[in-house]
């Protein structure tokens, strides 16, 4: 493992490409508000387009993009393309991004993204051997939004494909300035089961009331049966319903105790690196009328099942010294989900294989997956501390290392599952240019007798270099 770390950092370095634009607000990427110096006459500011001569109406463009490079300890069974993989080295692309967006009126707001997920070497290839490699680009989001008062942001009403959610921040996240190499995605709770890579068919009403943030979102969920992959069996743990159809309700809403949030998208800023002064509560739900479907006798009967879930947070983000530039961030949500009975779901985040060979190992837990999603509760905690600015020398910016921890008690398994990653950010010009190291440890487990039991542990390392403009 060191001799593979080392390689990665010595001779499979990414090129540093070293952004000169002075962001603003960046909605999915980075939400800040915060007055920025005046650009020098040669530098671009922001890909904008003024449509008034104050510029509070306009149009915005941004990019966005995520390259991966991975050593992976494979999951106990793991094939790739038919072969054992005990090991794997894959390089990717987490997320391609492209922003299109503005304020139209005093009233009027819109925003698209488009882009693609997860590309690496196996995408668009199946257990067949046949696909596509031409990955499908979609729209992630596009939304029209009416600010009922122009000169507050008290209520807000929009519909489209959006990503508001309830649940909590990390169901809605600006995956550009999110502090760890990732987000906890078990968050995004339903991710490509009855919603869009997390964005659903929605209308909301947001917004901000002195202290109080709030939202409330009407979503019309897709059918499972259109995510691609075959639907499983129904039995006596719950999945996914596959016939019938209700609407989901949801809600987040938090108190902001200092500096109010980023408002001008539904996205979540993940840290504002001490530019913001930030301590929240805050507290989610998700619910719908039988999202889930169990059988005792093979679908002879049926029992539905709702979907209950919801959360409560704390969340701090702030300078520690604002001389120094050092600052603290820090994460701790108590999750309580209830998919139904026994529901469980292993997940591997751009999966480096795609076979699992052995009566022994559970269908779906090749590669880097474990059991990201289920009935049960979570605990979920993150900090990092941002150290001086310029630690590096002038210009070559500054480090944020940071630990999270995921410990699930998920019904379906006899014990606590935790996943741990640490890490550290060299944030060369803030989000727009970093690089992220990342060690992520995680348990393995296999089938004994309908019993998932955990059988040990695997780690991956990983070396991101995120660029936005």
């Amino acid at each position: 493992m060191k001799k593979i770390v080392f390689a990665i950092l010595t001779g499979m370095a990414l090129p540093v490409f070293v952004v000169s634009a002075q962001t603003q607000t960046q909605p999915e990427i980075q939400a800040t508000t915060e007055a920025q110096p005046k650009p020098k006459s040669n530098t671009i500011e922001e890909l904008k387009l003024k449509l008034n001569e104050d510029g509070s109406h306009y149009l915005k463009w941004t990019f966005l993009n995520q390259v991966w490079l991975r050593y992976n300890d494979s999951n106990p069974g793991t094939t790739v393309l038919g072969d054992a993989a005990k090991q794997t080295f894959d390089i990717g692309l987490r997320r391609t991004r492209i922003q299109f967006y503005g304020q139209l009126t005093d009233h009027v707001f819109f925003y698209t993204q488009f882009g693609q997920n997860n590309f690496n070497f196996l995408s668009g290839q199946n257990a067949t051997n046949s696909g596509n490699r031409k990955f499908q680009v979609f729209f992630h989001d596009a939304l029209g939004e009416y600010k009922v008062w122009k000169d507050n942001d008290k209520l807000k009403l929009g519909g489209g494909l959006t990503i508001a959610n309830g649940l909590s921040r990390f169901s809605q996240p600006s995956i550009g300035s999110i502090m760890t190499l990732d987000v906890p995605v078990f968050a995004q709770a339903t991710v490509d089961q009855t919603d869009e890579f997390s964005r659903k068919l929605s209308v909301y009403a947001r917004g901000q009331v002195g202290k109080f943030d709030y939202r409330v979102v009407l979503s019309d969920p897709f059918p499972v049966t259109s995510n691609g992959a075959a639907a499983p069996a129904i039995g006596p743990n719950a999945t996914f319903a596959q016939t019938g159809h209700h609407k989901q309700y949801q809600g987040f809403f938090m108190w902001n105790f200092f500096d109010k949030e980023t408002n001008t998208t539904p996205y979540m800023t993940g840290t504002y690196l001490g530019k913001k002064k930030i301590f929240n509560l805050e507290a989610g739900f998700i619910t719908q009328k039988n999202a889930m479907w169990t059988s005792n006798d093979g679908g002879i009967t049926t029992d539905y099942q709702n979907m209950k879930l919801w959360s409560a947070a704390l969340f701090y983000d702030a300078p520690l010294n604002t001389e120094k530039g050092t600052a603290l961030s820090a994460y701790a949500g108590y999750y309580n989900l209830d998919y139904g009975t026994n529901y469980l779901r292993f997940n591997g985040i751009m999966n480096p294989a795609n076979g699992v060979t052995g009566s022994q190992y559970i269908s779906g837990t090749q590669g880097n997956a474990f059991p990201m999603f289920g009935t049960g509760q979570v605990l979920y905690t993150q900090i990092g501390y941002l150290l001086k600015k310029d630690l590096l020398g002038e210009g070559n910016g500054t480090l944020m290392p940071y630990a999270s921890l995921m410990s699930a008690d998920f019904d379906r398994l006899d014990d606590n599952m935790n996943v741990w990653d640490v890490g550290v950010n060299w944030f060369i010009k803030g989000h727009s240019s970093k690089i992220t190291l990342d060690y992520q440890n995680r348990p393995t487990y296999e089938n004994q007798s309908g019993d998932y039991v955990k059988t040990g542990n695997k780690g991956q390392v990983l070396l991101q270099y995120q660029i936005f403009f």
